[in-house]
């Protein structure tokens, strides 16, 4: 593994987003001195918190696979994910609602899942549902440590025998084919390979590779953290302060300060610079860019991933139906992934997830209120409205969905809003994200695992990249990978305590701890 060349003892890492923060964590470990530049005044990144009239938003993601990947970067600095966070493990997972009026309670348990399968389809397909959890078990233990938590200097590191295994799987057929040969059941197929826009490809296209996001949503748990998603990365900036990380918030990097192939410091927009002898920078591919004063060529220009609207609505009352994350499905299904992907349309008949985090903490509103979060998948700026657009197209598409909401039975929907912030390709654009989409660039196969763009920077001995632009993609669990695959090109691979046991957190565990002189604790 090619790793950063000279001197790495004082390591600065641009952005405290995800990727920063387990960078950041992985580096402390391995003995290195940190210092994070971050400019907002806190924490987070994409998974920060907006406070409106009483209510605490989430204004990233909502959904929490995989959690064993944040306490391994608590472990690296001998700290446990559930001293700082307290996380409750759904059940359901999700609920799934139809255009029919059926609906599925989405299981990670098993023998709940196939009873839940037999009910709502049959035995035919509660036998299939068996068989298909068999093979994302055995696709995620294929494709995890080889093609995912991986760093690759080279196409030719795929030729290993767990690609005649992936392979061997189906693998590298197509999605919605792979889901098929499993269930005949159009709804239960669904549940399997939405999360393929995930990766910013439809189902029909997409590799039966990216199954494994499947396998995390349904097989391996999703759990929600006391406090919102926010707790997270609060929880690691304090674990990281706790450690002697110095973090630097409204610091904004807006120079790389260079000798030769090396980058020497990193400037500050106060005019302050910090030397180092390693830099991490987490922030959009774009912002990186611009630090480094080039974008890498490729010989086809970055393909990103279809962008959402986001609805954050405060209510005075909610609706039993919900669950905690409830995906509302829209009659129509090819013809909506090819709007939000080729046509550049908005959906016709839109699929929806309703995330309610007032389910599991009702302290994220005032007393008796509720707080409900509507993912819209839309078209990204390259194929859809342009960001200026949004401008106008905003208000107009949050009332269209306020009305689909109430046909679809969130009955006086509209009436109960008593506080709402609206997010649109407009605000991502504004943030820095290319194509206004928060989803970064898409998972084709020509820019996924050694085709993505690589985290070391040609030109440049001690600068690493982090994040969902880079190896290995888009998702709170592969950022958090992106973060520990930086930090071992600085540190040759030894990124913490690598033999503490690493476990998800137990439910009822202590909420986050107390902050640590030098984090900022926006609470």
């Amino acid at each position: 593994m090619r790793t950063v060349a000279g001197p790495t003892d004082h390591v600065v890492v641009v952005g405290a987003g995800l990727s920063g923060l387990a960078c950041a964590l992985h580096l402390l470990g391995a003995g290195r001195r940190v210092t994070v530049v971050e400019r907002d005044d806190g924490p987070g990144g994409r998974a920060g918190r907006v406070r409106l009239g009483g209510y605490e938003i989430d204004t990233g993601p909502t959904v929490l696979t995989m959690p064993h990947l944040a306490d391994e970067a608590f472990a690296a600095v001998g700290d446990s994910l559930d001293r700082h966070v307290e996380l409750t493990a759904l059940h359901p997972a999700y609920r799934a609602c139809f255009a029919d009026g059926s609906s599925l309670d989405v299981h990670t348990d098993g023998e709940a899942m196939e009873a839940e399968v037999r009910r709502f389809a049959g035995p035919a397909e509660a036998a299939g549902y068996r068989e298909l959890r068999d093979w994302l078990e055995r696709l995620y233990r294929a494709q995890m440590r080889r093609f995912i938590d991986t760093n690759f200097d080279s196409p030719f590191q795929l030729l290993h025998p767990d690609l005649a295994r992936l392979a061997a799987l189906g693998g590298f057929g197509r999605l919605d084919r792979r889901i098929g040969r499993f269930l005949a059941d159009p709804r239960l197929r669904r549940v399997f390979s939405f999360q393929a826009l995930y990766a910013g490809v439809a189902p029909a296209r997409a590799l039966a590779a990216y199954a494994v996001i499947a396998y995390m949503d349904t097989v391996a748990g999703v759990w929600f953290p006391k406090g919102g998603m926010h707790a997270l990365p609060r929880g690691m900036a304090n674990a990281a302060a706790q450690t002697g990380a110095e973090f630097r918030w409204s610091a904004e990097a807006t120079m790389l300060e260079r000798s030769g192939d090396r980058v020497r410091a990193v400037r500050l927009a106060s005019g302050e610079s910090i030397r180092c002898d390693a830099v991490v920078l987490t922030c959009e591919l774009p912002a990186a860019h611009r630090l480094l004063g080039r974008a890498p060529k490729r010989p086809v220009r970055l393909r990103h991933s279809p962008s959402s609207v986001v609805l954050h609505a405060g209510t005075d009352r909610t609706w039993p139906g919900l669950a905690h994350h409830t995906l509302s499905f829209g009659a129509a299904w090819e013809r909506t992934f090819d709007q939000l992907t080729r046509t550049g349309e908005l959906m016709s008949d839109p699929s929806l997830l309703i995330t309610r985090p007032t389910t599991h903490d009702p302290g994220l509103a005032p007393p008796g209120r509720h707080l409900h979060y509507v993912l819209a998948p839309c078209p990204n700026t390259d194929v859809g409205p342009s960001g200026a657009e949004w401008r106008d197209l905003g208000p107009r598409y949050r009332d269209c969905l306020v009305a689909e909401l109430e046909r679809r039975g969130l009955d006086g929907f509209a009436d109960s809003v008593q506080e709402e912030l609206l997010v649109t390709p407009l605000d991502w654009t504004a943030q820095g994200h290319a194509a206004g989409s928060p989803f970064s660039v898409s998972h084709t196969f020509a820019q996924t695992g050694p085709f993505r763009p690589r985290n070391l920077v040609r030109g440049l001995e001690n600068v690493v990249l982090a994040g969902c632009g880079t190896t290995p993609g888009v998702g709170v669990p592969t950022v958090l990978i992106s973060g520990k695959l930086a930090a071992g090109r600085v540190t040759g691979g030894r990124t913490g305590i690598r033999h503490v046991h690493t476990r998800p957190a137990r439910r009822g565990t202590r909420a986050v701890a107390p902050t640590a002189e030098g984090a900022h604790d926006p609470s």
